[in-house]
C-alpha cells in the first residue's frame, strides 16, 4: 500500500496562510539543509495529490520555474515531472501536462490510488482540501514544517476535525533558516 503524506508549511500558530491567503510570512530562502531534506522526503514520490484552487497556481508556477535555467533545479524538475492528480467538482477536463482529474468521492478516489503500484504520494493542499483528507483518516504521514513567523489569523488543516487526532513524533529537526519540521505518523 502506498503512503499519503502531507507537507505543509505552518505558522507557529497553526496556519497554512493568513485570513485572505496571505504566504509572504513563509521562508523560501532555503539553505542546502532544508533542500537535501525536501530532496529526500520526495524520493520515493511519484504522485502528486492536489486539490483544484492550489492547483492553478501550483502547476503552472513550477512550470514557470523550469523554464528559467536559473530555477530549473532538481526541485522544480520533481514538481514539473511528477504526475499529478488534481481533485476537483469543477473542471471537465484537465488543461495541465501530465495531471489527471479525480471527481469522485475523495475516500474512495484516495483508497483506490493508495492501493495502486508506485511510489509514494505526497499532497500540499490547499488548507480546504487537507483538511477533509485529514478529517477522512487518509494521511499516513505529515511533515509540518513550522516556519518562525505567528500570523494572528488565517486558515487551519486541522480544524474540520471532530474529535481528536492523536499522533507519533518520529522526527524533529531544526534548520539554519529558523524552520523546524516536524515528521508525525498517526497515532495506532
Amino acid at each position: 500500500m502506498r503512503k499519503l503524506k502531507l507537507q505543509m508549511q505552518l505558522s507557529v500558530d497553526g496556519y497554512v496562510a493568513g485570513p485572505n491567503g496571505e504566504m509572504d510570512w513563509m521562508r523560501w530562502d532555503w539553505g542546502d539543509d532544508i533542500k537535501n531534506y525536501v530532496k529526500d522526503f520526495t524520493a520515493p514520490v511519484d504522485t502528486l495529490l492536489l486539490g483544484r484552487k492550489l492547483a492553478e497556481g501550483f502547476i503552472p508556477h513550477w512550470a514557470g520555474l523550469m523554464q528559467d535555467p536559473a530555477t530549473a533545479d532538481h526541485f522544480t524538475k520533481k514538481m514539473v515531472d511528477t504526475h499529478k492528480v488534481v481533485f476537483s467538482k469543477t473542471l471537465k477536463e484537465s488543461a495541465w501536462e501530465n495531471t489527471d482529474l479525480a471527481k469522485g468521492d475523495l475516500v474512495e478516489e484516495v483508497n483506490k490510488l493508495k492501493a495502486m503500484d508506485g511510489g509514494d504520494i505526497v499532497t500540499y493542499g490547499g488548507a480546504s482540501f487537507t483538511s477533509a483528507l485529514i478529517k477522512a483518516g487518509l494521511i499516513d504521514e505529515y511533515h509540518l514544517f513550522i516556519n518562525p513567523a505567528a500570523i494572528g489569523d488565517g486558515m487551519p488543516i486541522f480544524k474540520q476535525l471532530k474529535g481528536k487526532l492523536s499522533l507519533k513524533l518520529i522526527k524533529s529537526q531544526a534548520f539554519e533558516i529558523g524552520i523546524v519540521v516536524l515528521f508525525y505518523v498517526p497515532a495506532s
